[in-house]
């Protein structure tokens, strides 16, 4: 028996998969329930525009299945990077490059309306990145494994059950199951406005120089922005104090934004790794481990689940997971993923 061990959306993408590539006996577990940890507080957003081969490589094998699922899963509206200094140019234009030599239809993009574009000196943007539904890509997911045999047990611990094979996709909890894993909990937080007039597309809009970003969900806005000092542990209450900062930059970028209030406000964890990147693969006898996604997870979990059932089932992935292996920490990170939102 398989158990994978998780029921957010790399979790559900492995038991999906797996069951894809003829596996029996799959087993998909939570303590909770499905959907219910970080993928539920997730931003949504689905980009290619990391600062590392590695990262953007995950994120095109993805895009294709969000494409798939189409609205209301997926809206295709894009992901734009504003840059306001000279230092900011050059590290857009840096990725850029970087994006475009591996096939990422990344472009230098006008500020479309709306947006304040006086103090911006450039802006790029893939258009075919955009923003999803985390918690319901994820049920879609665990409704296409079920119908293909696998179980779910929800309220169950992966210890409590005899199995074969364990797939650790717990996010910041994996050390439990897994203590050999170098992951920690970092709170993030997002805050969402009360309604708006706003267009039908308004694309992920991100700083570069702040980090600053906000996306359009239903009728209202929800903005996100690292903290000043890293909220490390497992604690998740809302800081209110960050209110007005974020409303002022909100309303300084999208001026229709003037005179909102925070409507509703929630915190997660982002399962970080020294280098920002996954852990991916074989991690002991009969033990494979999907996380330390350091805020991408969602976003990736189309390749991630993918290529670790091709691993569990055939032997060996077809897409390259040996940047992801536990083993690189022996060494020390050498890649570090540098944008992390």
């Amino acid at each position: 028996m398989i158990v994978v061990a998780g029921a957010g959306a790399i979790g559900a993408s492995v038991a999906y998969q797996l069951a894809l590539l003829g596996a029996r006996e799959v087993v998909l577990c939570d303590r909770g329930e499905i959907a219910g940890g970080s993928t539920s507080r997730a931003m949504g957003g689905v980009r290619q525009q990391f600062s590392t081969a590695a990262e953007v490589r995950l994120a095109q094998e993805s895009i294709g299945f969000f494409e798939s699922l189409g609205p209301p899963f997926f809206d295709q509206v894009g992901y734009l990077f504003l840059a306001t200094t000279a230092a900011g140019v050059e590290r857009i234009e840096e990725r850029m490059a970087l994006q475009r030599s591996l096939g990422v239809p990344v472009e230098r993009a006008r500020v479309p309306d709306g947006v304040r574009a006086g103090d911006v000196l450039a802006a790029v943007a893939c258009w075919r990145d955009g923003v999803a539904d985390p918690p319901a890509v994820t049920r879609e997911l665990v409704r296409r494994g079920v119908a293909l045999g696998v179980r779910v047990e929800e309220g169950c611990d992966a210890r409590e059950l005899d199995r074969d094979v364990l797939v650790v996709c717990c996010g910041p909890w994996s050390p439990e199951l897994a203590p050999e894993l170098p992951i920690r909990p970092l709170c993030r937080q997002l805050l969402q406005t009360s309604p708006l007039e706003l267009e039908p597309r308004v694309p992920m809009v991100v700083e570069e120089e702040t980090g600053f970003h906000f996306r359009r969900r239903g009728d209202a806005l929800v903005v996100a922005m690292s903290d000043a000092e890293p909220r490390w542990g497992f604690e998740t209450e809302v800081d209110t104090s960050v209110y007005d900062d974020r409303l002022a930059r909100l309303a300084h970028r999208f001026p229709a934004a003037a005179g909102a209030r925070i409507a509703d406000a929630w915190a997660g964890l982002y399962d970080m790794t020294p280098d920002a990147h996954p852990i991916v693969g074989r991690i002991g006898e009969g033990v494979y481990a999907a996380c330390g996604f350091s805020g991408h997870g969602f976003m990736q979990s189309p390749a991630v689940g993918r290529a670790l059932a091709e691993e569990i089932v055939l032997g060996r992935a077809s897409f390259d997971l040996s940047p992801y292996s536990l083993a690189r920490f022996s060494g020390g990170p050498e890649f570090p993923e540098t944008l992390v939102l």
